[in-house]
Parts: structure tokens; sequence; C-alpha cells
């Protein structure tokens, strides 16, 4: 049984005395006693404050929301059919899986090209992306997909130079793209850099642009695991100081005498936030043509769960400004260090926003207006999500967005070639043999394609790449089985929803309601013969909508 108000958690390291007998509305113990030591959140919060609203050990972990919501992606099937092909011929030879395209391309002018639909949203000051970067950089930049670097990585490194409030130089910032550019094939994959309001006093984008030759760059309004700024954690009082000269909100305060000397004894962290920023319309399209005129060939705008009506604004603004890439997170999401009960409790659930999404989109592209192309996220891991996600928001949805996922296979390719150099390897692995060749099935292949001039793929990349070709396949096979041989074919009509209330939410048919006019044709006698044409996609105009009364342009 799910219960609706969380008292316990391994991402807080918290449970209850009476995990079977639990209050639904507080998530406490039925019986609470006093000889209990405060084994729950509201126990660990008597003596450890704050500290107890985030996920824990900071830095190490990634935390991803545990709620049940009434209706989730889980909700929608994949229609496979048993006749015709669209984009290839419809032969038995030729429809198989491996000739199915999943390539996908972004940008006003489809410049950017990925092998496969994925980015990865944004990757910033925590340390368990510091940590996995080479993973994920060059296991991304091979597999020829897309990853952002998130926001406050400049404010954050100490080795940081800053002229005029500006920065002129970041280590950190250099290291990251470069590591993604080194690693770059065939001009496939993008490296995004991103801003916050911190970031964006600091002139991060501009500094990439400039500086590091970075062509995609994106705004941050939000994302769906809170609805404030990212925090981190500080475990230096040094740092703590040098942060708050920088402008950032560190608490507690790390020039308090009284903190001070509290330190390392009481609490061993400060905890730095990021402000929120302010949204309206005329600012927005005034800080894309400012990115536009620095040099920026790609503009993107990330968005989190927030209530619809911002949501629209997210839609109506990017159409005026012209924005490139327009990516919608769900709630609940999954971070390093979000509040936990935030992330459980707060926002748009990812099939409503991706439908609320569509929805708004398709509004302005049916009166001729532009819309960005779009990327979903929020809690998507494997090759059915991929396929579902692109499906409910055809012709629009692009790419979907996936962090954790990508970090888990970089974490576990590493540890795993650690484990081997110590000739220590975990006894659920060991059957697979003792060397990474062995162990890992594409490990001489990401070497022998990638592994030139004497450079060796990290193993988090190997982990990285391992797990994108598994994607790639599963999708290409349940594409396949669709008949739908390039993603860009997909349409609405291929899902449908197990429930009633998944189809009044998503507006798509539900399963009993599916083919009905079709199949009442067929029992008749009067099959009509399948067209090998996708259906269903309206023109949308490649320009912005004319600023203003918002009207389209004709």
């Amino acid at each position: 049984m799910s219960f609706s108000k969380p008292n316990a958690s391994a991402a807080t390291r918290t449970k209850n005395r009476t995990p079977n007998d639990r209050t639904h509305a507080s998530g406490m113990c039925s019986v609470c006693v006093d000889e209990c030591p405060g084994l729950c959140e509201i126990g660990k919060s008597a003596f450890r404050a704050s500290e107890n609203l985030y996920p824990q050990p900071f830095g190490t972990i990634t935390a991803g929301a545990d709620k049940d919501y009434p209706v989730d992606f889980s909700h929608l099937n994949i229609m496979g059919t048993a006749v015709g092909a669209v984009g290839i011929e419809a032969n038995s030879d030729k429809a198989i899986f491996e000739n199915v395209n999943a390539e996908t391309r972004l940008g006003k002018d489809k410049g950017i090209k990925l092998k496969l639909p994925i980015m990865i949203p944004g990757l910033g000051s925590t340390n368990v992306a510091k940590t996995h970067w080479d993973g994920i950089a060059v296991g991304s930049a091979i597999s020829g997909t897309g990853l952002t670097i998130g926001e406050n990585v400049g404010g954050m490194d100490v080795n940081t130079k800053l002229e005029n409030g500006k920065i002129v130089h970041c280590p950190d910032i250099e290291y990251r793209v470069k590591t993604f550019q080194t690693w770059q094939q065939d001009g496939y994959g993008v490296i995004v850099m991103q801003e916050n309001v911190e970031d964006s006093r600091l002139g991060v984008l501009e500094y990439g642009i400039n500086k590091l030759g970075v062509q995609a760059v994106e705004m941050k309004w939000g994302q769906g695991a809170k609805d404030i700024g990212g925090e981190v954690k500080i475990n230096s009082l040094e740092k703590a100081r040098l942060l708050r000269d920088r402008g950032y909100i560190v608490l507690p305060d790390p020039y308090d005498n009284t903190v001070a000397s509290l330190f390392g004894k009481a609490f061993k962290e400060f905890e730095r936030h990021s402000r929120v920023g302010m949204v309206n319309e005329e600012a927005f399209v005034k800080r894309v043509k400012e990115l536009r005129k620095a040099g920026a060939k790609y503009i993107f705008l990330k968005t989190g769960a927030y209530r619809p009506a911002d949501l629209a604004r997210a839609v109506r603004y990017c159409s005026v400004a012209g924005v490139d890439v327009l990516t919608v997170d769900g709630a609940g999401g999954g971070t390093g260090m979000s509040p936990w009960h935030m992330m459980n409790e707060w926002g748009v659930p990812t099939l409503y926003i991706a439908s609320l999404t569509y929805n708004y989109v398709h509004k302005l592209a049916s009166k001729g207006q532009y819309v960005p192309d779009i990327i979903l996220a929020g809690g998507f891991a494997f090759e059915d999500d991929i396929f579902k996600a692109m499906a409910l928001g055809a012709p629009y949805v692009k790419a979907v967005g996936m962090a954790r996922s990508p970090l888990c296979a970089a974490h576990v390719g590493k540890l795993i070639a650690e484990q081997i150099k110590k000739n220590d390897i975990d006894k659920t692995i060991e059957p697979y043999g003792k060397t990474m060749e062995e162990i890992f099935v594409l490990a001489s292949r990401a070497k022998r394609l990638f592994g030139t001039n004497g450079r060796e793929v990290p193993s988090g990349a190997i982990g990285v790449y391992s797990y994108y070709q598994r994607l790639s396949q599963g999708l290409r096979q349940l594409m396949c089985g669709a008949r739908k041989f390039a993603l860009e074919y997909l349409t609405r009509d291929d899902i449908v929803t197990l429930t009633r209330e998944a189809a009044e939410v998503t507006g798509i048919k539900y399963i009993m309601d599916a083919d009905i006019e079709e199949a009442e044709q067929i029992l008749m006698g009067k099959e009509k013969p399948s067209k090998p044409v996708a259906k269903g996609k309206p023109k949308v105009s490649s320009k912005p909508v004319t600023k203003g009364k918002g009207k389209a342009k004709k």
C-alpha cells in the first residue's frame, strides 16, 4: 500500500519503528512511544533540524521521488501491428529492427544531430556530477547524444577568476566542455551550458560562448525535483565565505563568529542556495537577443513542474523569442540535493505536464505559429519510456531527458573497473569474468572505435555507452514492432491508455476504443489498403511569433 505522507525513507536514512502499522495522513507510527530514539524523519529532525530536509549522504547519491501518482507512463501501452511499414519498404527482408533510424534533429535549422534521442538535462555543481563527469561526458560524446552543464558550476569553482564581477576563467567549466568536445564524433551530440540567476550575473554563458566555443546555451527556470533554486552542501568554512562573497545565499552565515566556532562540532556542512528567478516576457525576449548577439547558435529553455500557467508562459515566450528547444521536466524529479518532501509533493507530475505541453504547443502550431522542439524529462530510464514520450508528444517532442540513469551507468562502470584493478570483484559480477573485456560486452568495441591516438575510454564512459546501446536496440525493436522505421513517423496513435482516467489526462485513446471503426470495416469485409505514410503532422511555422498582440504571421 502506498502512504500519502512519508515519514521514513532510504533517501533520508530514516525508518518507522512499526513500518506495517502507520497513520496514513502523517506517516507516523500508529503508536509513538517514549523509548523510541527517533528513527523516523520527525524523530531525526528533532536533533538534526533542517539537515534532514535533504537526501543523504550528499555528494555520493542521487535520489528520486517515490510517490505513486494516480496516472503515470505505466498507464500507456505501445501498439504494434502485423501489417505494413512506414519509412521503409513493406518487405520482411528489409523491415527489420536494425534498419530503424533512431536519430533525431534539434533546433530551428535542425543542425543538432543526435544518434539517439537522449539529452542529459543538467548536471551542475553537485559532487556526484563532478565525480562522474568523465563517464557521462565521454559516454555521451561517443554515443552521439547530448549533455548539459548545469547551474552554478562557475560560481562554485574556487579557482574561478572574476573581472568586474564576470567570469573570465573557470577551470571546472573548461574541463567539462573540453572533455565532451574532445571525444565528440562526426558532429553528433551537443554540449549545452546552462544559467540560473547567479550564473547570469556572473556572465557564465557569455564566457562559454566567447572563450570555449560553446554553441548551445540554456536558460533555466526550474526542474522537476524542486521549485526553488539549487542547493549543495559545503564542508569548508573558507569556501562557504567565498561563495557568500560571490553573492550566493549561504546558511548559516559563515561570517557569524558563533556559527564559525560551532562548525565542525554541532554541524559539519553549510548549505549554499540559489535565488529564484522572476520571469516576464519582455526580460525573456531581451535575454534571448543578448545571447544571440553574443554568438549563441542554439538557445534552450528548461522549465520545471510549475503550475500550468507557467508552462503556457514557457511555450508562448519560446514561440515569441524564437527559442530552439524547450525542455519540460515533470515532477517528481530526481537530483542530488532537492528537499525530499518537496521532491515528492510539489509540481505537475510528468505524464500530466507532458500532456499539457502537447496541448499548448499543438494549439500554437495549429494556428501556424512557430513552436520550439520539445524535450520531455522526468523519471525516464528505458526504451519504452522514450517511445511513449515521443509518441505522446508527436510530432513536437524530439528527445527525452534522462539524468539519474546515465549517472547510474557511469557509476557502475567506474566501480567495476576499480574492483578489477583491486582484484576484488563483487560476487554478483564475478561469474561474467575478471577483466574489462570479459565483464563489459562492449568494452572491446568501445576501445577499438574510440580509443585512438593513445586515448583510453574511461570505464564510466563504457558503462554509459553500453547502457545507451541497450536503449538504442530496445527502442528500435519497439519501433519495428509498431512498423515505424524512423522517429519522425511516430504518432499519438502508436500508444493507447489502459484506463479511462489516463485517456482523460492524455487525450490518447482508451485501449478498448482504439481502432473501433477500422476493426468494424475489417469484420465487414471492407478493409482499406494501409497507407505507408505518417498522419497528423500540422504545418508549423519556422519563424517566431510577431511580438506584441500574439497573432500568427500571415
